[in-house]
């Protein structure tokens, strides 16, 4: 263990008293700028991202991309890969991570007119040196599922406001964590949900809440698993010995609070999230986008389902063992139902007493049993849900006047713990009355304690 790997609970005590120690800015934190806790809005949000592989590269680009931030800072355990990430290479490179991160920042500041020296965007591999400065407002975190909630702990304790993508966290009890700190330390949490900051997402949610299909009965999931890369785990053979390390990845720092097991490069960036020790496979990867759908359309974001029953069947190549195949139902206590499987177009059909709505993911095309009900318009005393400016603008507005995103830590929570629930369920293969309120299993003792995760020595 390397001896910067200290305790997280010494580090975070001490983050305030030695972020002195750091980089001396160059430009001015929003919030040291503002009254309170807010930044003024004519002043930059200045910016870091943690994690850097494709969709940690795509948020980086969106914030950039904003007129009001600054991105001052990257951080990644891995300095420069070209297996990162399949969701680069499905953008025409497989080339990510810290060195490939601030070449493709330098590189949209320029195409914006704003060349800038290198010297302006510091790199880091240990998160906590970026956390320690005084002069980042907020951060984004895109890491894998198992250090979500670690970092962004970190991050709160630290003053930051966190992006933080879905699944907000890899267990129940660290979710629950994660709400309480937003709260204790009065940040702003984003979810990186950004499925319900769509428009015809929010018009759908309209319809169903103002009665457009009568009373909602049942929310059908889709989250199939057939693309390219599911065939691939599926039909995988290959032993995966152990490899050395690449020099440019400090793999120990990659497991974190993860339990130790030998490199093979098929363990670590885009393949981690279908091993249970890293993420939960599909349930937690698009499921989170549908699952956070349902939940806010049935105006659940703030509770969950009270009863569960889950079976599957998970994948059987020796490293990967998240479910691939899954037929579920949650009940809710309103009586709604949500049952879900690996079949059919991805994304998700509200059912009610007269006609039904699909949702499609990614993007939010709908689909109605009466075409014309897409046509409806919202009356002005009927319950309006309002529109996002777009996931990263709502994150970075609420920074600026201090209220709740759109995914905010409480919703991010919840769905991930139906995500994280279902995936007990199918693991014990057990039926589950879940108490959303006490947020425990309340009939068996093993599915309650696996909402929470052991972490390896020091995190």
């Amino acid at each position: 263990m390397h001896q910067k790997h200290t305790c997280r609970r010494a580090f975070l005590k001490r983050a305030g008293h030695i972020a002195a120690a750091a980089m001396v800015p160059t430009i001015i934190p929003a919030s040291a700028l503002a009254r309170g806790p807010a930044p003024a809005p004519s002043d930059r949000i200045t910016m870091g991202v943690i994690g850097l592989g494709g969709q940690g590269t795509f948020n980086m680009r969106a914030f950039i991309h904003q007129p009001d931030t600054q991105l001052v800072a990257l951080c990644d355990v891995e300095k420069g890969n070209d297996t990162y990430d399949m969701l680069k290479r499905w953008g025409g490179t497989g080339w990510a991570g810290l060195e490939p991160g601030k070449q493709e920042a330098l590189k949209n500041y320029e195409q914006m007119g704003k060349s800038l020296s290198p010297a302006s965007i510091a790199t880091y591999t240990d998160f906590r040196e970026l956390l320690a400065r005084q002069d980042i407002d907020a951060v984004c975190i895109a890491t894998p599922d198992h250090w979500h909630g670690l970092i962004s702990l970190a991050a709160l304790q630290a003053g930051k406001d966190v992006y933080c993508e879905k699944p907000l966290v890899n267990s129940v009890a660290e979710g629950r964590a994660v709400v309480d700190a937003v709260r204790k330390y009065r940040r702003v949490l984003q979810t990186g949900s950004h499925e319900r900051s769509n428009d015809s997402v929010r018009y759908a949610c309209e319809l169903v809440r103002n009665g457009r299909i009568g009373t909602l009965q049942e929310i059908h999931v889709n989250m199939p698993n057939r693309d390219a890369h599911h065939l691939m785990l599926i039909n995988n053979t290959d032993p995966k010995p152990p490899m050395p390390v690449p020099e440019s990845l400090d793999y120990d720092f990659w497991l974190g609070p993860a339990p130790w097991a030998d490199y093979t490069r098929e363990r670590t960036h885009f393949w981690w999230r279908f091993i249970t020790d890293y993420g939960g496979g599909e349930m937690t990867d698009r499921g989170a986008h549908i699952i956070d759908l349902a939940q806010f359309i049935n105006d659940t974001d703030d509770s969950g389902p009270v009863a569960i029953r889950a079976k599957g069947k998970a994948l059987q190549g020796g490293l990967y063992d998240a479910f691939i195949e899954y037929d579920f139902e949650c009940e809710y206590a309103n009586g709604v139902k949500m049952i879900g499987g690996s079949e059919g177009d991805r994304g998700l059909k509200l059912v009610g007493s007269q006609g039904w709505i699909f949702i499609h993911i990614h993007g939010g095309r709908l689909e109605a049993s009466n075409p014309e009900l897409l046509k409806e318009t919202i009356g002005a005393t009927e319950i309006h849900v309002g529109r996002s400016p777009g996931h990263h603008r709502n994150f970075l507005d609420c920074v600026i006047d201090r209220q709740q995103p759109v995914a905010h830590a409480e919703i991010g929570h919840r769905t991930a713990t139906i995500c994280h629930l279902l995936n007990i369920g199918l693991l014990n293969e057990t039926p589950l009355k879940w108490d959303p309120v006490t947020e425990q299993v309340l009939n068996h003792r093993e599915s309650d304690r696996l909402c929470t995760r052991p972490m390896r020595s020091p995190w």
